[in-house]
């Protein structure tokens, strides 16, 4: 057997060396995405602004239905009660207007 030969069958030690800091390597890179990922996402902190909307009331209108909303949402306008919303206006004329809490 020619010493060719012998370094063909005799498994090399480097190989495995190779992969055991390959192995190491890429759990270190993979370790380190993650943790700056999640550092990245807990940093950034996105607030709405406060708005206020005035007191909580409860408008009960003729027909004994009601409608809670805030105070600053209620216009008045032409001698008639509307809710001015973000979206819609709706016509709460006849409606008394009681300041109570409502929902927790």
């Amino acid at each position: 057997m020619t010493r060719y030969e012998m370094n063909q069958i005799k498994p090399s030690k480097f190989n495995v060396y190779r992969w055991i800091a390959m192995s190491i390597f890429l759990l270190c890179l993979i370790g380190s995405m993650v943790g700056f990922s999640r550092y990245a996402q807990n940093t950034i902190k996105i607030e709405a602004p406060q708005v206020d909307n005035g007191k909580k009331v409860v408008v009960v209108l003729p027909n004994g239905k009601k409608v809670f909303t805030f105070d600053k949402l209620l216009v008045e306008e032409n001698g008639k009660l509307y809710y001015k919303g973000e979206r819609n206006t709706i016509d709460l004329t006849g409606g008394k207007v009681e300041y109570k809490e409502w929902g927790k």
